[in-house]
């Protein structure tokens, strides 16, 4: 099924049957990915006077309570909300779900004893392009992201001066293959994101952030149609299904 979208001026063709699914599936398992030094995800058969509800046991369905931690637990949106005392819900906030999107691929690099991602980086690799929405992959980029586990282990992060880069240029979709845009130990200044939702002057109340998802080696740098998909929380966080559509054409430009 093919999409004809038209986007400031031009006209872009999209292939709805070749969805890329950026999403980090929850298992509750220990092999489920994790940070921020919490326990595994819990998805498990409700037990009713000691009867286990699940058909195997015996039961007409299946009723599974599940148990997780958004931002520990896997792909997730958050909304500015989650740093701030006032009480912002991503349900509230996320009112589109389709946007431009540019993908770049990036190694971090040294600094000191961390990794970064820094605005020049980013800055060269967009070429000058303004997207909604960035969606950055890191290498190595190994399947070993969907079971990693974070905690502890200094991942790389986003550079302050990066995000304000990108808060400065408009894109109001942020989605990263990292548990955080910011260092895991920081003090609690979150530089990246403060910088990213400009806390320090007209806050972003549209833009948002996605973490953890995973970018396949097959997918290319370049333009794609997302489709940012959450849960319906009332939470600063939600899980969340970012998928990509390759944009096949730019047909012509509209009147």
């Amino acid at each position: 099924m093919k999409a004809i979208i038209q986007h400031e001026g031009k006209t872009f063709s999209v292939n709805l049957n070749e969805a890329i699914d950026i999403s980090i599936p929850m298992v509750g398992r220990s092999t489920n990915v994790n940070a921020w030094y919490a326990t595994h995800p819990v998805i498990e058969p409700v037990v009713d006077e000691d009867f286990v509800i699940s058909v195997t046991n015996g039961s007409s369905v299946n009723f599974n309570r599940i148990e997780f931690i958004p931002h520990a637990h896997g792909t997730h949106t958050e909304c500015v909300g989650h740093i701030t005392e006032d009480v912002f819900s991503i349900n509230q906030h996320l009112k589109q779900f389709f946007f431009i999107a540019e993908v770049i691929t990036v190694a971090p690099g040294r600094l000191e004893d961390d990794y970064v991602i820094s605005r020049k980086q980013v800055e060269m690799l967009l070429k000058g392009k303004r997207p909604e929405a960035l969606v950055i992959r890191t290498i190595p980029n190994t399947l070993e992201k969907c079971a990693m586990q974070y905690s502890h282990t200094n991942p790389p992060y986003l550079a302050g001066e990066a995000a304000k880069y990108l808060c400065d240029i408009g894109v109001k979709h942020l989605l990263i293959d990292l548990p955080s845009i910011d260092k895991e130990k920081d003090e609690g200044r979150l530089e990246a994101h403060n910088a990213f939702w400009n806390t320090q002057g007209k806050v972003r109340m549209e833009a948002t952030i996605t973490e953890f998802i995973f970018v396949p080696n097959s997918v290319t740098d370049g333009s794609y149609l997302l489709n940012l998909q959450i849960a319906p929380f009332e939470n600063d966080a939600s899980p969340s299904k970012p998928i990509l559509y390759k944009i096949e054409t730019t047909d012509k430009s509209s009147d």
